[in-house]
């Protein structure tokens, strides 16, 4: 049951948090700036208002999943942090002799209360709104781009991350007793995955039973972490690859599994729009869903700031209809897109490949015809038919008992010269300069926050990691300007 107000607990104890928690402490600035009372409003529906016993605040709740963010920590490491850290039971508005929550808490919250909620659409709206308040954001253009975030699965099998998971925990215990070499289990060298959670359960047993070296800060965050992940691979043992994430390419060698999040920013770094696809995805056809979140959001929009990859005739011709500009290199085989309609190959910029509807990379292309002779030169991009033969799209696309799949486009060079005119000018290429700042973000979200992987399974759950995130740094960058 979820009481409409939020009791807030009083306590001879709370002048502590003026004497130990500065006016320059990041946590309560946030709480200074956001008021949180959203999150109470949108949760409501989740809960019931008669029943059971009294739930924990769902605005508390949320401050748990913001601080695991923020500090980037497991769901153990951050309740333990908020039983001793003041600046945490600052932020959680806890009185500070009141207890914690369960971690296990933190689990249910996200499945059954998070579900179906669009948090993603909330969070970047609230963010922006603030900016908007603010009056931070002053320019009227946005700078798009994808960044690529694998899956749990992936690049590693779920032995691979347990054994690098031990060896980093091994190797902290080690700068604190070079002796425990002796103590620990002997390891698994087998490709068993039993065998190696077997290992990970004595080792985490011996150093427990070690408590000098149990109560460390730095040993007990690996332990943990590796506690974590023992569980979550017990509970996927039997799925381990993540149904929901695909394969996507960044150049024509490499690849990555997983998925891809599609930004739109200011050129003040405020993001305000997002969405996150599955990883074989084209970057050009998410423009005009995150052109119009960014408007939504309250965004003037009179210029867009990308990479070729943006440059598609379709994105063109909503440019022109919107009487905005596109800050982005045309590209010969974007910008002719699709041969028909219901054909649904989209070109990958980083690969310079055409990807087929079931996201099959195209193996390679050549260019057929010479240039001014009359007829349009024509680029074909060879698909690898062994994969097409069992493709569960290959009906109406794939001629059976065929030696070769193709796409090809014809390259006009007189389709797009407005834009490459454009190209030209000094707008144009002042505009362009800004561009390196979304790089930049991309590098915070995943270096810093640990944006680079999944922490979950599933494409809802990649959603809610990603909304969180993008809150956070949100909310830093307006700190920072204000």
């Amino acid at each position: 049951m979820l009481v409409l107000q939020q009791q807030f607990q009083f306590s001879e104890y709370s002048s502590l948090y003026d004497l130990i928690v500065p006016k320059e402490n990041l946590l309560r600035k946030i709480n200074d700036l956001v008021d949180f009372s959203f999150i109470h409003e949108e949760l409501l529906n989740k809960y019931c208002l008669t029943n059971g016993r009294n739930a924990e605040s769902p605005i508390r709740m949320f401050k748990y999943l913001l601080l695991k963010t923020i500090y980037n920590v497991s769901d153990v490491d951050v309740v333990e942090r908020s039983q001793f850290d003041m600046s945490f039971k600052y932020f959680l508005e806890m009185s500070p002799e009141e207890g914690v929550i369960n971690p296990s808490s933190l689990t249910k919250f996200r499945k059954l209360r998070l579900k179906d909620t669009d948090l993603l659409s909330l969070l970047i709206s609230k963010t922006v709104s603030i900016a908007i308040e603010k009056g931070i954001i002053r320019s009227k253009s946005i700078i798009v781009d994808a960044t690529h975030s694998g899956s749990r699965s992936n690049p590693y099998s779920a032995l691979e991350v347990l054994r690098e998971r031990s060896k980093l925990l091994r190797k902290t215990v080690y700068q604190f007793d070079e002796d425990f070499k002796t103590k620990v289990p002997t390891k698994n060298v087998e490709n068993d995955l039993d065998k190696e959670i077997l290992y990970c359960q004595q080792l985490e047993k011996i150093i427990k039973s070690d408590e000098s070296l149990y109560n460390i800060p730095s040993v007990k965050e690996k332990l943990n972490l590796l506690t974590e992940t023992v569980e979550d691979t017990k509970e996927n043992i039997t799925f381990s690859k993540d149904e929901d994430a695909k394969i996507g390419h960044k150049s024509a060698d490499t690849s990555f599994f997983g998925y891809k999040t599609h930004l739109a920013m200011t050129e003040e770094r405020i993001i305000t729009a997002a969405t996150i696809t599955t990883g074989e995805k084209g970057d050009g056809p998410e423009l005009p869903k995150l052109l119009a979140i960014s408007q939504e959001n309250g965004i003037d929009v009179e210029a867009i700031i990308g990479d070729g990859a943006y440059s598609g005739k379709e994105n063109l011709k909503l440019a022109l209809e919107e009487d905005i500009k596109i800050v982005a290199k045309v590209n010969p085989s974007i910008t002719q897109g699709f041969r028909k309609e219901e054909e649904q190959f989209s070109f990958n910029k980083d690969a310079d490949r055409f990807v087929c509807p079931a996201g099959h990379l195209a193996i390679r292309k050549a260019r057929q015809g010479r240039k001014n002779v009359g007829k349009n030169q024509v680029e074909t991009y060879y698909f690898d038919v062994e994969k097409c033969k069992v493709c569960p799209l290959k009906d109406g696309c794939y001629k059976p008992n065929s030696k070769t799949k193709t796409y090809s486009i014809s390259i006009k060079s007189d389709i797009h010269k407005e834009q490459i005119e454009f190209q030209e000018s000094e707008y144009f290429k002042e505009k362009a300069k800004h561009r390196y700042k979304i790089e930049a973000k991309n590098s915070e979200l995943k270096n810093v926050h640990g944006y680079n992987r999944a922490k979950s399974y599933g494409l809802e759950n990649m959603e809610m990691q990603g909304a969180v995130t993008i809150f956070t740094v949100n909310l830093k960058r307006i700190l920072k300007l204000i």
